[in-house]
């Protein structure tokens, strides 16, 4: 049904957010450090019409904070964009299942 594919598809968007959230944290929490070097994030369709995260090491060493943070409030927002998917799909769940049959 096209609503578990909608809920299928927010909750690959989440798990990807997260995996780029997690790539930022290492990145903000090895900033100091003399030979840090950057992990950056890619996405890519998966197969089942979600996205999938994959995380690489940057050729260039050295880490932005200012670029970390940025990173970090695009993440943000749009693991809030799957998460208010996910619920909607929830809510329409719900409202399919108070529907009677006549």
């Amino acid at each position: 049904m096209v609503l578990s594919a909608i809920s299928g598809t927010a909750l690959s968007g989440l798990q990807a957010q997260a995996s780029r959230l997690s790539a930022i944290a290492g990145n903000v929490a090895h900033a100091g450090s003399g030979n840090s070097q950057r992990l950056d994030t890619d996405f890519s369709p998966s197969g089942k019409g979600g996205v999938q995260a994959h995380i690489r090491p940057e050729a260039e060493a050295g880490i932005d904070l200012a670029a970390e943070m940025q990173g970090l409030s695009e993440a943000e927002l749009a693991y809030r964009a799957n998460a208010a998917v996910l619920d909607a799909g929830a809510d329409l769940w719900d409202v399919l299942r108070l529907i009677r049959r006549d």
